[in-house]
């Protein structure tokens, strides 16, 4: 099993739910972030601005975390180049799930 993380802009959220879509990810979870780059500008607060990001976690098999990591290497519909969508791939060594969901018919993914 793999645990494949997206991060990317806000403002390629559809470029992502495509990808999403194309690849038959069943199930995700997508939340906010704050990206920040080092550096500093002539803001109010003397630093970057921080960008509106989001970031997907999914939990695949070997083949479909394959094919999305090549599917977010095709992708070529981005708002800004210098922030590209990226992609990361980790192995999971082992799961785990809590006594209640097997009581309900609940299968660990």
């Amino acid at each position: 099993m793999k645990l494949v993380i997206l991060m990317y802009l806000e403002t390629d959220e559809k470029c992502v739910e495509r990808l999403i879509v194309d690849q038959k990810i069943p199930v995700f979870s997508r939340l906010p972030v704050e990206g920040v780059t080092a550096g500093t500008a002539a803001g109010w607060y003397g630093r970057s601005a921080p960008y509106r990001s989001s970031m997907i976690m999914t939990f695949l098999d070997e083949g479909a975390a394959e094919r999305l990591l090549a599917a977010v290497s095709a992708c070529r519909d981005i708002e800004d180049p210098q922030h590209p969508i990226r992609a990361m791939q980790l192995d999971v060594e082992r799961t785990a799930v809590c006594e209640c969901a097997q009581e309900h018919g609940t299968e660990p993914v």
